[in-house]
């Protein structure tokens, strides 16, 4: 295991920038998730780290090396790939115990690599079957074994999810959570999923444009967000917004008032966030007209418009109602949010 560090590292390719000057401290142990919308730079980020990109400025340290200079091969990382790069034409054993026979590591010592990661990840059984008699979780706990027999430094994973179904991604979130609570491995994982960055991560780096927006544990970016942007990637539904002023009494928006928190000067012009599940019932407050209602079963999913703006409300109570009908909703000032309307960074 071991401590990552990126210091200003930029990448260009000719006179386009797509990485501007990022920094990163990774403590040994962690895991850390990279974030963003396609495009971001996290997976070009990810490449760097690994050394299958090179690196136009700066530097990346992994332990006490800089490796900017060294092969792939001389990093000890590990990396778990999206489509999982297993060989055809050989078995899971073989797969597993492919990257160490490259490295010439005794056949017995192979095998005990093997089965051991073999048990950790529930392949036992599978290991005389080849990739095309698998599912496609098996399949990635596969290319998850590969990586943990080497017993590398650092884990890295590139967006290793996004091939499988929705119900085979739950589980394999908590699997690969549970194998790095197991192994305490120093983890780098990129994906475009806030709920995966969310349930997995120690914390957070949240990129936009080859830009760290905010990095923080994941609760901290969720109930404070540095900008209008991270505000709105994390948490599912996203952050509402309201675009407004602020006034002498609270929030003024499109004839009506929302609680804000206090402090700036009325005349401010900002935009106000709250999220859908910090909506509450209320039928002496704030008139929200029902646009459309969608049970889910343990919560209600409401679209509604409040003043000239449709937003989402998440209530945990099962709302009956039709579009036109009106129910009252209030808002803990506590847990609105309030973004500079020129800049977009967090005012309140």
């Amino acid at each position: 295991m071991a401590s990552v560090t990126l210091s200003n590292v930029k990448k260009s390719y000719g006179k386009a920038a797509v990485i501007h000057g990022i920094d990163i401290d990774i403590a040994d142990g962690e895991f850390v998730v990279l974030v963003g919308p396609s495009g971001c730079g996290k997976s070009t980020l990810l490449r760097m780290l690994a050394g299958l990109e090179t690196i136009t400025d700066g530097t990346i340290e992994i332990g006490d090396s800089v490796v900017n200079d060294l092969e792939p091969k001389d990093r000890d990382i590990a990396m778990v790939f999206q489509n999982y790069a297993l060989y055809p034409h050989m078995t899971v054993a073989q797969n597993m115990g492919f990257s160490l026979e490259h490295r010439r590591t005794p056949k017995d010592v192979i095998a005990e690599r093997v089965k051991w990661a073999a048990g950790i990840l529930g392949l036992d059984e599978y290991l005389d079957r080849y990739p095309r008699q698998l599912s496609g979780g098996q399949r990635q706990r596969v290319a998850m074994g590969r990586a943990i027999v080497r017993d590398p430094k650092v884990f890295l994973f590139d967006e290793p999810l996004s091939n499988l179904d929705a119900k085979l991604r739950v589980v394999m979130r908590g699997e690969i959570k549970a194998l790095h609570q197991r192994l305490k491995t120093t983890t780098v994982y990129v994906t475009h999923d806030q709920v995966e960055a969310m349930t997995m991560a120690d914390k957070i780096v949240v990129l936009s444009g080859g830009r760290v927006e905010q990095i923080g544990a994941p609760l901290d970016l969720y109930d404070r967000p540095a900008n209008r942007f991270v505000a709105g990637f994390i948490g599912s539904p996203s952050m509402n917004f309201i675009d407004g002023t602020v006034g002498e009494s609270g929030f003024k928006t499109d004839g009506i008032t929302l609680p804000c928190p206090s402090g700036l000067p009325a005349g401010t012009r900002a935009t106000y966030g709250i999220r859908p599940e910090h909506f509450a019932l209320s039928p002496e407050g704030i008139k929200a007209e029902i646009l459309v209602i969608e049970p889910m079963g343990s919560e209600t999913q409401v679209t509604m418009k409040l003043g000239e703006t449709s937003v989402i409300g998440l209530f945990r109570e099962r709302i009956s109602g039709q579009p036109g009908d009106t129910i009252g909703v209030s808002i803990d000032p506590a847990k609105a949010h309030l973004f500079d309307a020129a800049t977009s960074e967090r005012i309140g």
